[in-house]
């Protein structure tokens, strides 16, 4: 059976959640958001789960005998159904888990329940995971950006990635907001690739890692629109509180 493909098309691309370092207000008016919008399609870009638990960081330290994954899984399950995520990509933090059977128990590595879709049970949840960038629509990658280097600047990151594949790229990873454009043609012709990176909605609060609490990110998530005319890019910006307005909606205010 043929499947038919929607002449208008909308994404939410939800950015870095870290669960449960995310910004519960900011993503509890996301998940009103998301029902309202009735989008198509929810991306997420990856780093949906911290897994702190599994970082190097956290060997021989209080956090490693913690005992919460099974509680943040549950957490990470509600919000990402809540949200309607339809599809994920692979991404560091997510990785954390095959790294940590590498380093130290290698032998269970070949068991499907500990392979982090089985992990999470995304298929229950109707989830598709993405072990590789994603081409969601022709010429369009969903990535999470560790794929190559980290540029400092909003934007850039997802750019270069572009640039490497000769596609647009969305992605995350930077925790930065940016979208910009590269276009390359000859008298008068020309085609355009983007570079995208979607922001974050974590609470900076939570991550001990960074000093006073402080990083030049951006909260903020993505949405982008495909059509019979092209498409559209929209960046939303995140209030530190976790508000936020979009298509004339205010959310949380």
């Amino acid at each position: 059976m043929r499947m038919t493909i929607k002449a208008n098309r909308r994404y939410l691309v939800t950015p870095d959640l870290q669960i449960p370092l995310h910004h519960p207000k900011a993503v509890a008016n996301l998940i009103k958001m998301a029902r309202h919008e009735k989008f198509d399609y929810v991306l997420n870009v990856g780093d949906e789960m911290d897994l702190g638990s599994q970082s190097r960081w956290a060997k021989g330290t209080k956090l490693e005998f913690a005992e919460t994954l099974d509680e943040e899984r549950k957490l990470g399950q509600e919000i990402l159904y809540d949200l309607g995520t339809t599809d994920i990509v692979r991404s560091n933090h997510t990785d954390r888990i095959y790294q940590t059977l590498l380093k130290g128990a290698p032998s269970l590595i070949g068991l499907p329940e500990l392979a982090y879709d089985k992990f999470m049970d995304f298929s229950s949840l109707g989830i598709r995971f993405h072990k590789r960038a994603y081409e969601f629509e022709k010429g369009w990658y969903l990535a999470h950006g560790d794929e190559g280097n980290m540029s400092k600047h909003a934007g850039i990151t997802g750019l270069n990635l572009a640039k490497k594949w000769a596609n647009s790229v969305v992605c995350g990873h930077s925790h930065r907001q940016g979208a910009v454009r590269h276009q390359t043609g000859l008298n008068g012709r020309y085609s355009t690739i983007w570079g995208i990176e979607a922001g974050h909605l974590m609470d900076m609060r939570k991550a001990s890692y960074l000093k006073y609490n402080s990083a030049d990110w951006n909260m903020g998530f993505t949405v982008l629109s495909f059509g019979k005319k092209g498409h559209q890019v929209e960046l939303i910006p995140v209030n530190h509180d976790g508000s936020f307005t979009y298509n004339k909606r205010s959310y949380g205010a």
